[in-house]
């Protein structure tokens, strides 16, 4: 497989660093351009037929790089005229009789380390004509969002230009890394501007041909001063190499109600989502930690016919809005719609069954494990019910009870959580900090 790297734009949003000496593919993190980065997860993972897309200051990318041989593979250029620009996906237009077969496309200010392999398998299995990688952000209130549904097809991109005042949403985007399809190619008639977004991507999702490829792996726009920053920081600790989903991963799983959200009892109003105050700060500690963060929850009021599974949804979306505003997000959600007891009014029947995933079964941590590679031994469970701290043992995991919500009250089983703590912060600090000092 073949991979495409689009690197002709001239990185106007962190000109203040680059000025008009360099191309912004070659701004270094830890003394290599990004593009060597990414020449080198690509070779990680088997990918060496490169082809980089290059416009302003294109000649410092070539005398670096030359053909490849230096790097271990094998790269050639297509040019771009700076005073004709093509938009992010014209230039594909002149390789239409070089790629036959499906192809990776990446964005040149995008610092990944991926496993191509995983995401390839999932394209293939999904028969899609494009993948996307995404992955929920820091700041989806002003990022163009992927919609997607259940089977994880692509439905829509909802635009940052957007009012999303009045609804709730995933916090879920695009990250710059593809697959296409040579399918695809069909679609940039002449040599003239296009947009991948908008002239590739958006008439296959009406053909249903767009899948969502959600993945927990390092996937950072660097194109601002500050987010290039960040990359470096990020470098420094390890964390792109740590997310590379080839390795096992660590997570911090946390129940929802009473433990992130207020704890109202049954919550089937909207309304009445509120996060318990310092969530959202310890939810950020855990996203800039080597922890994945997700939320496995049982959700019995969708069999009781309480809600919907759309208006569950909306719960959730809500829930991550509200998250998003303070620049904490989740790395995914596990619910457990069933409920074993019947003989409430309104009851969805083929919901009420003794299921795997109702905590405190183990269901939704192995889904989980499937998704997301991780290892449960070096993870843990936070959540204010026995059930909670039950799931944890019944798999052999640590566990933190916080006292707000129902604070271990419910008294369904007799547990021993590893720590009691006041909330879910304090839970954080403990967990984060203290523990991983020991």
């Amino acid at each position: 497989m073949k991979a495409v790297i689009q690197a002709g734009g001239k990185g106007t949003r962190i000109s203040s660093i680059t000025g008009d000496t360099i191309p912004k593919p070659m701004l270094e993190v830890s003394g290599y351009p990004i593009l060597y980065h990414q020449i080198m997860n690509l070779k990680k993972s088997g990918i060496k037929d490169i082809i980089i897309i290059v416009g302003h200051l294109g000649n410092i990318i070539k005398q670096y790089f030359k053909d490849g041989t230096n790097f271990g593979v094998n790269i050639s250029y297509v040019d771009e005229n700076p005073d004709f620009l093509l938009g992010t996906a014209g230039s594909l237009y002149n390789l239409k009789d070089k790629i036959k077969d499906d192809f990776i496309f990446l964005l040149a200010d995008v610092f990944i380390d991926v496993d191509f392999e995983r995401m390839y398998q999932f394209h293939k299995a999904k028969n899609a004509d494009v993948t996307l990688l995404t992955h929920p952000n820091d700041h989806p209130f002003d990022s163009d969002l992927v919609v997607v549904d259940k089977d994880d097809k692509v439905l829509s991109f909802d635009h940052k230009t957007n009012d999303r005042t009045n609804y709730n949403y995933h916090n879920l985007v695009n990250a710059g890394v593809m697959i296409f399809s040579a399918n695809t190619l069909k679609y940039i008639e002449k040599e003239q501007s296009y947009s991948y977004e908008k002239d590739i991507i958006e008439p296959l999702i009406k053909d249903g041909k767009v899948f969502s490829y959600k993945s927990s792996e390092y996937a950072k726009d660097m194109g601002t001063p500050e987010r290039y920053k960040k990359v470096q920081e990020d470098y420094i600790n390890g964390l792109p190499a740590i997310r590379n989903l080839k390795h096992k991963q660590k997570c911090v799983f946390l129940d929802r109600d009473g433990t992130i959200n207020k704890y109202v009892g049954f919550l089937t109003d909207v309304d009445k989502v509120e996060l318990i105050d310092g969530s959202a700060l310890a939810i950020k500690k855990i996203n800039n930690s080597e922890y994945l963060c997700i939320v496995v929850t049982n959700q019995p009021v969708v069999a009781r016919g309480d809600i919907t599974v759309a208006e569950l949804e909306n719960i959730n979306m809500r829930m991550e809005k509200l998250l998003g505003h303070e620049g904490a997000y989740i790395n995914a959600l596990y619910y457990c719609p069933h409920h074993p007891d019947k003989g409430y009014d309104g009851e969805v029947k083929e919901l009420k069954i003794n299921c795997e995933c109702r905590k405190p079964k183990t269901g939704m941590l192995k889904q989980a494990v499937q998704d997301f590679n991780i290892d449960l031994k070096n993870s843990i469970v936070i959540g204010d019910s026995t059930l909670d701290i039950k799931m944890a043992e019944n798999a052999g995991m640590k566990s933190i009870l916080v006292k707000t919500g129902q604070s271990g009250l419910d008294n369904k089983y007799e547990v021993v959580p590893t720590y009691v703590a006041e909330n879910l912060l304090d839970a954080v600090n403990y967990f984060i900090d203290d523990l991983e000092e020991k």
